[in-house]
């Protein structure tokens, strides 16, 4: 593919811009992308994940600048975070909780952690999301009006809560 400013050279960096709904594509060489400041991907210019981080938050980073709140841990305020893209240590992730949340679920969509299930200690909390799943395909059946295989997740759910709680009585050992 061609360069859409020059039409001699080939075509190294593919933008797609989308504003106020309008999408538009370009194509452009290095030179052309460099000379219309685009973008700027030569061999001499190095980025780190932190700064693309530091550079994707900076919006909700300023706003957040404003509440200074250091973390009794590591001594770490918000503000740093926003010059590092790094968190300090884990308490700061209960201490900057309100700033963190809207910065994460935009980044993974989610705040919450859906990773690997370790297993050997990882029963109780594979059964938490066996349920937390059957939960909702129930609101899913009930909204199909699907009644009786809703009555049958419904079934599964208590004996899935049942095992839940003999296993966390059992954890805890009393």
């Amino acid at each position: 593919m061609l360069c859409d400013e020059c039409g001699s050279n080939a075509a190294h960096v593919h933008m797609i811009k989308i504003l106020n709904g309008v999408k538009s594509e370009k194509h452009l060489c290095e030179s052309c992308a460099s000379s219309a400041g685009e973008a700027c991907f030569s061999a001499g210019i190095h980025f780190s994940v932190n700064d693309l981080v530091k550079a994707m938050f900076s919006q909700e980073l300023s706003a957040a600048d404003e509440i200074e709140l250091a973390c009794p841990n590591c001594g770490m305020v918000f503000s740093d975070f926003s010059r590092s893209g790094k968190i300090g240590c884990n308490v700061c992730y209960s201490i900057f909780h309100e700033q963190l949340e809207p910065i994460l679920r935009r980044v993974h969509g989610t705040n919450n952690h859906t990773g690997k299930v370790p297993k050997k200690a990882g029963n109780l909390i594979r059964l938490r999301l066996a349920v937390k799943g059957l939960r909702k395909d129930l609101e899913q059946s009930v909204e199909r009006e699907d009644y009786e295989h809703a009555a049958r997740i419904r079934d599964d759910i208590r004996l899935l809560e049942k095992q839940l709680a003999t296993q966390e009585v059992d954890s805890h050992g009393t």
